[in-house]
């Protein structure tokens, strides 16, 4: 009975390990395009192909590596395909971009021809499946992140000594945010320390970006390229995307007291533009430090 008991629960706690993975894969967000896929909360685009090798070599020593260099092509193939769908802002994808750009879509090109085979699989009829896997960041985010997301050696809020939830504004250096209109109104700026921003865009039909902005009612930036140092941007991403406030909340990218706001609506052909109310754009703008953690972009944003 006792070898009974001990096998039942080494197999419930395989069944909850299994779940919790599943769980997680649920959670993910996962845009697919074609053969292949973005995963903008892992920030990896992947990719299949299948290959075979000629008849003629069917039961030969060379039949599998011909067929593994056919199906190594064809992830190649369709890896290019998919990163030229990927979402630079709310107006433009990677396809649209290097159209304008040999040079970049040259180098985004070398890029794909480089990256390694994550997963392959020797199938029954003699075919080769592999999967190919490259990274959102580092050097693609550095081709096709907009130009205007510079590096941010340092920032200076100033405050205004009439800041109302209409109207407030801070100062980025080196990078410019145009100041809105003071108001006659006097409030004093929340002493509260935030450690990241949490969008929360459920409902809106929202889509994720490499550049996404969050705009208040009167269309003024809240978050976008004027706030993040590019350094950041390229290594980690201008925002994550979650699909679950829970998990976002729990999120090491935004620490432990994150600002949660409510998305209104999307702009922008592509819906990655979040606007929100004019009040939080001014518990944002006016809480302590708030362009610290906003230059180390540390934003997600919950889609649905």
């Amino acid at each position: 009975m006792k070898k009974y008991s001990i096998l039942s629960v080494v197999l419930a706690v395989l069944l909850i390990l299994s779940a919790c993975g599943f769980c997680d894969e649920w959670q993910e967000l996962v845009e697919n395009i074609g053969n292949g896929s973005i995963n903008w909360t892992k920030g990896k685009i992947q990719a299949r192909g299948v290959g075979a090798s000629p008849e003629e070599y069917y039961g030969k020593p060379m039949a599998r590596p011909m067929a593994l260099r056919a199906a190594r092509l064809d992830a190649i193939r369709n890896l290019l395909e998919v990163t030229q769908g990927v979402r630079i802002d709310s107006n433009t994808v990677v396809k649209d971009f290097a159209v304008t750009n040999d040079v970049i879509m040259a180098k985004i090109s070398g890029m794909v021809k480089g990256t390694q085979i994550v997963k392959q699989e020797y199938l029954s009829d003699g075919t080769v499946e592999v999967t190919m896997q490259m990274s959102l960041y580092g050097g693609f985010a550095q081709l096709v992140l907009p130009q205007e997301i510079k590096q941010v050696e340092s920032i200076k809020p100033v405050l205004s000594q009439t800041i109302t939830p209409e109207a407030s504004f801070l100062s980025v250096e080196p990078a410019k945010v145009s100041p809105a209109i003071p108001s006659k109104t006097v409030e004093k700026p929340t002493s509260e320390i935030f450690t990241g921003l949490i969008v929360n865009a459920k409902g809106l039909n929202a889509r994720p970006a490499m550049s996404p902005k969050i705009i208040d009612e009167n269309g003024q930036e809240v978050y976008g390229s004027a706030f993040v140092s590019r350094e950041y941007a390229v290594q980690q991403g201008m925002s994550g995307y979650a699909k679950d406030m829970t998990v976002a909340q729990s999120n090491p990218r935004v620490t432990n007291n994150p600002l949660t706001v409510k998305g209104l609506k999307t702009e922008g052909p592509g819906k990655a533009d979040i606007v929100i109310s004019n009040a939080d754009a001014f518990r944002l703008r006016s809480a302590f430090e708030h362009l610290s953690f906003m230059k180390k972009c540390r934003a997600i944003i919950v889609v649905d």
